[in-house]
């Protein structure tokens, strides 16, 4: 499916996002592991979403689907998975196959996960390591690096591991074989990744320390049922916020978006570069904060991103690289290399495809540096089956003289269903 993109006037109104793709994931597979009956509201019912449901499905776990927003889980516990009598198929999610290796290497049956290309090539040897140092058997293809993987699942022992790049799956997928294992387990970061496992282990009464970068489970703590309530997701809020940056005489607000401080480093940069965004209605609910976003037309100023900042914004890099394009001077990003292994090479596909816009842009390894402001014109772009990128590269459509058209648009409903809609909603002029 093609989606083209036309430039906008301006935009104006109140918009909601979808709920966050990353504690959707982790209230379905905490709440599958849980004694008693979890209530989850504002669930991302999105492609990768519904991956880890049906994966649970087929592990035994009950679950009600209220509406398509709205679920309850029946907890089996946390040894009372069984075993599925075919191959996970995993689809596109990364955060499946890894979070769930986890929750898997210490159960008394085998597993195998699987997914699409995509997924195959994504390195899974970040899971598969320390997770062996626990004691699990464990192995996967191309030189035990790639899906499939398979598991057998046997008893395992706490470790005490340093994470060698932030990794918020990689934490997830040790902690949560940490409930599993015999004795303390504890993950320490350089840099501390979002923490969205955690805050919802403490919600659901696990017994877990947290001291700086480094956080600890004990073996056999049990998450008990909760109430889940999940916020807008930042990263699919980053889009309009951009957007409505970046198009003249734009005043919108997006409400009810979480802002983990751990996921919110793109308001920061924007901020900086001379954005205005304002937070209003600031609360916590369920141990996540969250707030509705203000956002105005704004002119921005070039400026460098690196180091202890790229974890809390890696997701929005894409986005930010589009918001770059109309920033007067050189904005850099560097310590990004990551972005390399996401759904596709983003590094590449950030610089191939806005250059294909007009934008003036070098890559390196582990970043790119574009010289703003630049003139964007409409063209035919590539998606490369990444919903990041598709999202993108529509925003920067909407900067663009002419029509931009993206192709494989569908891959946006990996984390975003109703993207398209949401922003008609909000054009004013021209609209998408």
């Amino acid at each position: 499916m093609d989606l083209m993109i036309n430039k906008a006037s301006a935009l104006s109104g109140k918009a909601r996002v979808p709920g966050d793709k990353s504690i959707s994931h982790r209230a379905l597979i905490l709440g599958a592991i849980a004694e008693g009956e979890t209530h989850i509201s504002g669930f991302l019912p999105s492609v990768d979403c519904l991956s880890t449901l049906n994966c649970l499905l087929l592990l035994g776990v009950k679950i009600e689907r209220l509406s398509s927003t709205e679920l309850v889980i029946k907890g089996v516990g946390l040894r009372g998975l069984k075993e599925a009598k075919n191959v996970l198929d995993l689809g596109n999610s990364g955060t499946t196959m890894r979070i769930m290796s986890g929750m898997l290497a210490g159960q008394n049956f085998s597993s195998t996960l699987t997914g699409d290309d995509s997924l195959k090539r994504r390195p899974m040897g970040r899971v598969i390591k320390p997770l062996r140092l626990m004691g699990a058997n464990i192995c996967a293809e191309d030189e035990g690096d790639r899906a499939p993987i398979k598991i057998t699942g046997q008893p395992l022992k706490g470790i005490i591991y340093k994470t060698p790049v932030p990794s918020a799956q990689v934490k997830s997928c040790v902690l949560l074989a940490g409930l599993l294992a015999n004795g303390k387990t504890c993950v320490i970061e350089e840099i501390k990744s979002r923490d969205h496992t955690e805050r919802l282990l403490k919600h659901m009464g696990v017994d877990i320390e947290i001291s700086g970068n480094e956080v600890c489970v004990r073996g056999g703590s049990r998450p008990k049922a909760v109430k889940i309530e999940i916020p807008g997701d930042f990263s699919s809020a980053s889009f309009l916020i951009v957007a409505a940056i970046l198009t003249e005489k734009s005043d919108i607000i997006i409400k009810d978006v979480g802002i983990n401080a751990t996921r919110t480093g793109l308001l920061s940069v924007l901020t900086e570069m001379g954005a205005n965004i304002n937070i209003l209605n600031e609360k916590t609910i369920y141990e996540e904060p969250r707030a509705d976003i203000w956002v105005k037309s704004s002119k921005l100023k070039a400026l460098t991103v690196g180091g202890e900042l790229i974890p809390r914004l890696v997701d929005e890099l894409p986005i930010f690289a589009v918001a770059a394009t109309q920033a007067s001077g050189t904005t850099i990003v560097k310590d990004a290399k990551e972005l390399r292994i996401k759904e596709t090479d983003r590094i590449r596909a950030i610089c191939s495809e806005l250059r294909k816009l007009g934008a003036e842009i070098d890559e390196f390894e582990d970043g790119f540096a574009i010289h703003g402001p630049c003139k964007l014109k409409g063209n035919i772009c590539s998606s490369f089956g990444d919903h990041r990128m598709a999202m993108a590269l529509a925003v920067a459509g909407m900067c663009a003289e002419g029509a931009t058209i993206i192709k494989d648009s569908e891959c946006i409903e990996v984390s975003f269903p109703g993207f398209e809609e949401i922003l008609k909603s909000l054009v004013k002029g021209k609209n998408t």
